[in-house]
């Protein structure tokens, strides 16, 4: 296990690289939580903050790999503080750092470094404005973000699309959360961020556009735990269409 340098006097743990082709994975076995009950009286907290953890979770391996790959050493070093502190829920100290064992905060790292670790900071950076309830600014972190892995593009996408949810911007979130699911699909995440799109697309008032992810849902992810619910909304869809 490998450990935060002697440069701070905070040791952080760092998640081991993980295989995101193996179904053993934990990130891969965990499902989302996702309150689709209080969605539709009440949307606000309840998008993806419970999802935030996780997503988190998830960009930690990629930020090893690149450690491991010996590339950006400076910058990983400044960020793993500000990550560390995040993940402790110090959204404020990882934006801004302190001087002292976060010295330099994301918002700092992800202006002043390009490259790889430039680039995830970027996606921390999203994470963190989100947890302050700083949604255009999540969006234009997360928007400089980009990566080919698995899960975590589709994670950073679905995000700007809970961001733009908060902000009351529907249309938009419809356009992210089709991109969220229509990157590399999978059965683990994939209906998660359908039931969102449906959601989103009730509140931009394209009822048959939602009743069209709710379908897919039911039709390609029977095994998931968002069918009890998509069966619900579907068939409430379906009576306010007069199916």
């Amino acid at each position: 296990m490998a450990t935060q340098n002697n440069k701070t006097t905070e040791t952080t743990p760092i998640t081991p690289v993980l295989d995101v082709n193996k179904a053993e994975n934990p990130i891969l076995d965990i499902t989302p939580e996702f309150d689709t009950e209080g969605f539709l009286a009440k949307y606000g907290k309840i998008i993806g903050y419970a999802f935030v953890a996780l997503i988190i979770v998830g960009g930690i391996y990629i930020a090893y790999g690149y450690m491991q790959e010996g590339s950006d050493k400076e910058a990983q070093e400044a960020m793993f503080p500000a990550v560390y502190r995040l993940e402790k829920d110090d959204a404020k100290t990882a934006l801004k750092g302190d001087g002292n064992n976060v010295k330099d905060g994301l918002e700092k790292i992800a202006k002043n470094y390009g490259g790889k670790a430039g680039n995830l900071a970027n996606f921390y950076l999203g994470v963190a404005y989100m947890k302050e309830s700083k949604f255009k600014e999540a969006i234009s972190a997360l928007q400089n973000f980009t990566t080919q892995d698995l899960l975590v593009q589709a994670r950073a996408l679905c995000l700007i699309g809970d961001a733009y949810m908060e902000l009351n911007n529907y249309n938009e979130a419809v356009r992210y959360y089709l991109k969220s699911t229509d990157y590399k699909a999978n059965k683990q995440f994939t209906p998660v961020y359908l039931m969102k799109l449906a959601l989103a697309q009730e509140k931009a008032n394209k009822l048959a556009d939602a009743l069209e992810s709710y379908n897919r849902i039911l039709e390609k992810y029977p095994q998931s735990t968002e069918t009890v619910n998509a069966k619900k909304h579907r068939a409430r869809v379906e009576a306010l269409l007069g199916k």
